[in-house]
């Protein structure tokens, strides 16, 4: 019985942390490290990236990366309203929806729990305002290809570890 209880244990740990990764395994890390020292970054920096496929079949392909020194100097208040837009439930499943493929107000609103269409507009404009999303003409948002990946990652990190 105590085996089965490390087992199970070691599945739900896991699972919240997401699969076990090696040194190998760290090749974005170990490239980021290698431009750094390069770059003689004492301070180090960060690098996201990703190369997604969405449900609508649309590719998209991403990197960013940044020195901490510049980070750590600029004035983060500036992102306040991109990441206020991003904290409403009702807007996650929005950008949500329309990465899957509901790209229109309509669309949107004949899900479940969404509010009303003023609701919805009032929840777009608010996406569109920070650049989460933009309209493509005739009443259709998506979020902007250089926004997929980072939308991406920043769910990704909010998600509990």
């Amino acid at each position: 019985m105590a085996d089965l209880e490390r087992r199970l244990a070691a599945l739900e740990g896991a699972h919240r942390a997401g699969p076990r990764l090696d040194e190998s395994d760290f090749w974005a890390l170990n490239g980021l490290k290698k431009q750094l020292s390069e770059l003689d970054a004492a301070d180090g920096g960060v690098l996201y990236t990703g190369s997604v496929r969405l449900p609508t079949g649309e590719p998209y392909a991403w990197q960013m990366a940044a020195l901490t020194e510049g980070l750590l100097e600029e004035d983060w208040t500036a992102a306040s309203e991109s990441f206020a837009a991003l904290g409403h439930p009702v807007r996650l499943r929005l950008l949500r929806e329309i990465l899957g493929g509901r790209r229109t107000a309509a669309e949107l609103a004949e899900l479940d729990e969404i509010g009303t269409t003023g609701q919805i507009y009032h929840h777009l404009r608010q996406l569109t305002g920070t650049g989460w999303l933009h309209t493509t003409g005739r009443g259709r948002y998506e979020v902007p290809p250089s926004r997929v990946v980072p939308l991406l990652v920043a769910v990704a990190t909010a998600r509990p570890q």
